[in-house]
């Protein structure tokens, strides 16, 4: 069967809007998980007695249980369906948060944090190898746009909403939102999912095959081009997350609720990203997008950087480079995933797990060097901005040119095909 009839053959399974829709809840697991909880942050601290570096780890914690879980989740659903999976994953992610919820010191916290990263794991990955299964990568990177806007309205509201419920009530309410949200998100899917492997690969979890299949990946200059763009954004935006909380209202004097409302619009300036993605992708292509998303990336994150060193230490004044660091993810995240499964249609799950890995293995290494490096000053935040933004200048308009075409990869390239795929 040819690769364009295998996106076909699943693509009438589900309505398009259910689709995005169920991307937006899945792949929403995410910022909600992170953002929902960042004014807390401060709070948190105090009320549990931690050290700052311990209150890091309940974020770091989370991101490195999630990325190492995706090696699992990511296989695991090419080898039993992602249906399964998911309802897995998303009772998991509903524990943990009721844990999370009732934590009574730090080191509990920690770990039920990573529990919460196993489970998100399996609904993330799930829902960036959906995506795989029902379109091509272009289309797909047009699908994921739309789906990366819902999840940037999730993204604004979270800090906002987080913001209120621990100034007006209790930072462990946070926790409680957050299990309501991913019971919503199993509901939807025990509801309305149906199932878009087509042919499941009995051997994808065996462990030769799939270290093989790991190091097939690793070589393609496809995969490692938008791999690496997608792990400099999103640790420029982990940066952001890990630091932000601590700049904006312990050294800059903001209010938890206007810290909420600052983090607010930066996830409308990422919708702003997004929604330009959609616009200039069936204009100018994948890799074009991209060099057009890194000037946004390298001018926000040298103009934090520009103004920390001018002495300008006003929340506004880094706010408004920020912001444009945050479109450029935007344009950056829907291409970096989609272009990195593909040329993997029949391994998506695979790609998709060991792609998400890299990033979050980049993010816990922001979050150890941010554990050391926040200090009570603006530069940990505004300088580890800019050198995510430098490095995406670098990859967008060098090896992402270069290496960065779609073309399915052929079986013969190593990888294990299921029995019944090309």
């Amino acid at each position: 069967m040819p690769e364009s009839s295998h996106a076909s053959a699943v693509r009438t399974a589900m309505r398009p809007g259910v689709v995005v829709l169920m991307l937006t809840l899945l792949l929403g697991l995410q910022p909600i998980t992170t953002d929902l909880y960042l004014p807390a942050l401060p709070t948190l601290q105090l009320a549990l007695g931690a050290s700052v570096s311990a209150t890091q780890l309940t974020l770091s914690t989370l991101i490195i249980c999630f990325g190492m879980a995706q090696l699992v989740a990511g296989p695991l659903s090419d080898r039993l369906g992602r249906r399964p999976v998911l309802l897995v994953g998303l009772s998991i992610y509903c524990a943990a948060s009721v844990m999370s919820a009732t934590a009574q010191s730090i080191e509990s916290l920690i770990g039920w944090r990573a529990l919460q990263g196993v489970g998100m794991a399996a609904g993330v990955t799930c829902a960036r190898s959906i995506l795989r299964d029902l379109y091509e990568p272009q289309q797909g990177a047009q699908v994921m746009s739309r789906a990366l806007s819902g999840l940037g309205v999730i993204a604004m509201l979270s800090p906002l909403l987080g913001g209120a419920l621990v100034q007006w009530f209790d930072w462990h309410l946070a926790f409680v939102v957050l299990a309501l949200f991913a019971a919503a998100t199993l509901a939807y899917v025990l509801l309305r999912f149906e199932e878009t492997v087509p042919h499941r690969n009995p051997q994808a979890t065996r462990l030769g095959p799939l270290l093989h299949n790991w190091k097939v990946l690793l070589q393609h200059p496809t995969f490692r081009a938008w791999t690496l763009v997608s792990v400099l954004t999103y640790g420029g935006l982990f940066v952001i997350l890990a630091a932000s909380s601590f700049v904006y209202i312990g050294v800059l004097g903001l209010s938890k609720l206007g810290y909420g409302l600052m983090m607010a619009g930066n996830s409308l300036a990422y919708i702003g990203g997004t929604l330009l993605c959609r616009r200039w992708l069936p204009r100018h292509g994948l890799r074009r997008t991209s060099q057009r998303g890194a000037v946004f990336s390298v001018v926000g994150g040298l103009g934090m950087a520009a103004v920390s060193i001018a002495g300008l230490h006003l929340w506004w004044a880094l706010f408004v480079p920020q912001c444009l660091f945050a479109v450029g993810h935007g344009l950056h995240q829907p291409c970096g995933q989609s272009g990195a499964v593909g040329p993997f249609p029949e391994k998506a799950g695979t790609a998709a797990s060991l792609s998400g890995f890299a990033m979050m293995l980049g993010a816990f290494g922001v979050g150890l060097w941010l554990g050391q490096r926040l200090d009570g000053t603006v530069y940990p935040l505004s300088f580890g901005v800019a050198a995510a933004g430098i490095g995406l200048a670098v990859v967008a308009f060098t090896l992402v040119q270069r290496d960065g075409d779609m073309a399915p990869a052929p079986s013969a390239a190593g990888l294990a095909v299921p029995q019944g795929l090309p």
